[in-house]
């Protein structure tokens, strides 16, 4: 089979941020490029985001959190923290696919542990974004760490938008307020999430005319894109265009 290029469908949005993003979306999660992608994803939004001042993302990796991309050592000790007291912000998005914002890390009492060693570090406020792959669960959990409570709210505020269940499109105008790299992040999780949406209905289509299974008809479109050389994302649109006519 030829290898699939994954990168075909970054050019719905604009900047390398949200081109990472949408690349990850359309990548089979078994591919051995995944950590490369997210290290990616840590580094750019780092860089980009003026709001960020640190990044990492947690993943499980042999049953045990762990974190496979850091921007600074400060940020993997945050994380460690959470991982040593079981319970931060940079966990939960693992179990339910939801962001979860701190936009006020010096008065959160839910993890103690976690404002302790954010706070002795000068961060005050952080949020986590589940990051997906084409099966439609998170691969890793992207923590976005700020000095400036101010500075971070209106990113957090975004991207809770793009998740929000309630909200079919999130309008370019109501990003306006973002400074570039915030909106080139949350524009890359909105496509992203149009992606999942759309390789997720091929698997029901699959599963429906094949009689298969969530697993099996998800590892029909893998194979499918694989051998065509296609992402995941070309895939499913193909699949959802044939069905429609």
């Amino acid at each position: 089979m030829t290898t699939p290029q994954p990168g075909h469908d970054s050019h719905l949005v604009a900047g390398p941020l949200a081109q990472s993003v949408v690349t990850l979306a359309g990548m089979p999660d078994d591919v051995s490029t995944i950590d490369r992608q997210l290290v990616l994803i840590t580094r750019l939004a780092a860089d980009r985001v003026a709001a960020v001042d640190y990044a990492s993302v947690t993943a499980t990796r042999e049953g045990a959190y762990t974190t496979v991309a850091a921007s600074s050592e400060l940020a993997l000790a945050v994380d460690e923290a959470q991982y040593g007291h079981q319970g931060g912000p940079c966990l939960e998005p693992l179990h339910t696919g939801e962001p979860v914002g701190v936009p006020d890390i010096a008065a959160t009492i839910r993890w103690p542990g976690f404002r302790e060693q954010a706070s002795a570090l000068g961060m005050r406020a952080s949020v986590s974004v589940p990051m997906f792959a084409g099966n439609g669960t998170p691969v890793g959990v992207l923590n976005l760490y700020g000095h400036d409570e101010t500075a971070m709210a209106p990113l957090i505020s975004a991207i809770w938008n793009v998740f929000n269940p309630e909200r079919t499109v999130v309008a370019k105008d109501e990003n306006r307020g973002l400074e570039t790299g915030a909106a080139e992040f949350v524009a890359g999780l909105a496509e992203a999430s149009a992606i999942r949406g759309a390789i997720q209905q091929a698997v029901g289509v699959i599963m429906s005319r094949q009689r298969v299974g969530a697993l099996d008809a998800y590892l029909i479109l893998r194979d499918r894109a694989a051998e065509a050389g296609n992402s995941l994302t070309t895939t499913a649109r193909a699949v959802l265009k044939q069905a429609s006519t």
